[in-house]
Order: C-alpha cells, then structure tokens, then sequence
C-alpha cells in the first residue's frame, strides 16, 4: 500500500478528524489543500472522486472514500486487518456491544451534534460581527449546550473516555466538536464540568494538539 492521501483544508472539522486518527493510528499520509479559498472541489477531477465535492475525500490506492466517518472507520479496520493485535482493536473494538456503543457516538455527532452546532460556528466563527444574527446565535448555542448536557451526564461515572477507559473513535469525532464547544466565545455557556474534564483529557493527547491545536477560523 502507498501513502495515504487526504483531500482537504487544515481547517475543516471533518478533515480533522480524519487526521487525528491517521496520527493516532501511526499512518503516515500526505494532506492537500481542497475546499474554500483552495477551490478543487469543483473540478471534474475531483469530482470523479467524490461527487458531493466536499472534504475530506480518501485515497489508498484504489480504494476513493468520502464522509469522515466512514474513513475512520476503513483506516481502524485496515489497521486491524492487517494487524489483528494492534491498538486500532481499542479505537474500534471488535466485539459487537462494544462496537455499537462506539458507533452510537459516531450516528448521533451526525444526527444531533452537527446540526444543532453548525449553526453556531458559522455563525459565530465565519460570520463577520457587522452580519451577524444573535437570534440565530443565541438559539444555536442553547440547541449546542443542550446536547452538550447529553455528553456531559454521560460522562458523569467519570470512566474517562465517551466508552470506558479506552480511547476510541467516538471520543476523536466527538472530540473534534468539543474543542470548537470550549475556544468559542458562548455567551452563557453552561457549566458542563464532567464535558470540561474529557475536553482537557483529549486536548492533552499530542495528536490532537497537531490537528486541532490551531485559532478556529
């Protein structure tokens, strides 16, 4: 197999993801830049890849994958096949229960946490103040910190990590969100402290300072 390849700007939450858990992993990859100011994403090569002409979009060889999740899940699966005692067995465990149970973080960061969030960035993050809606804001941010209040009562039996004491890939694509959660400024955030301390877990991890270290834009 050849190095991975990654499509996608640095800035992006789902591309994010994906690079944290290459790193997590030990897959080295090279990143291009796609999406935004970088454009590509429009042209009928990259559209021939992926025709939703979003980031991030995977190459392994043959293998063209789009939608971050999914990506982490081939790249754990792929590490455990051809390893079958490595690591990648706790960032995905093996074992039906405990896979669903990371799963479940995965299904509900795409059903429940992006939609009441995305708001919320752009409209804090890439929004220009004089254009800013604080109705609009305000409503994301109270839908977000609702959410957020899910996580943070699960959190609560104080296990570590979103699925016990293993590190997994529901905590990097849920963690992906929570470290955009902590660095904007929310006004009345509430106070979440079981969420606090598994955002200050994960932000301690060398890989997610690599990744996710840099100002929100």
């Amino acid at each position: 197999m050849g190095q991975l390849r990654i499509w996608g700007r640095s800035n992006s939450v789902n591309v994010q993801k994906v690079l944290w858990g290459c790193d997590e992993l030990g897959l080295p990859f090279e990143r291009l830049d796609a999406g935004m100011q970088f454009g590509v994403v429009d042209s009928p090569e990259y559209r021939a890849l992926n025709p939703n002409g979003r980031v991030p979009t995977l190459v392994d060889g043959d293998v063209v994958l789009w939608e971050s999740n999914s990506i982490l899940r081939y790249l754990a699966l792929r590490e455990i096949e051809r390893t079958p005692d490595s690591e990648a067995r706790l960032l995905y465990p093996t074992g039906a229960a405990d896979r669903a149970r990371v799963e479940r973080w995965m299904d509900w960061t795409l059903s429940t946490m992006q939609p009441a969030e995305r708001p919320l960035f752009w409209g804090l993050v890439r929004t220009p103040p004089a254009e800013q809606d604080w109705a609009a804001i305000n409503a994301a941010a109270k839908a977000t910190g609702a959410a957020w209040a899910v996580v943070d009562a699960h959190l609560a039996g104080g296990q570590g990590y979103l699925e016990g004491t293993d590190f997994t890939l529901a905590d990097i694509v849920l963690g992906s969100y929570v470290r955009r959660w902590f660095a904007m400024p929310v006004e009345g955030r509430p106070e979440l402290p079981a969420l606090r301390l598994w955002h200050d877990r994960l932000a301690g991890r060398p890989a997610f300072q690599r990744h996710l270290g840099m100002p929100l834009s």
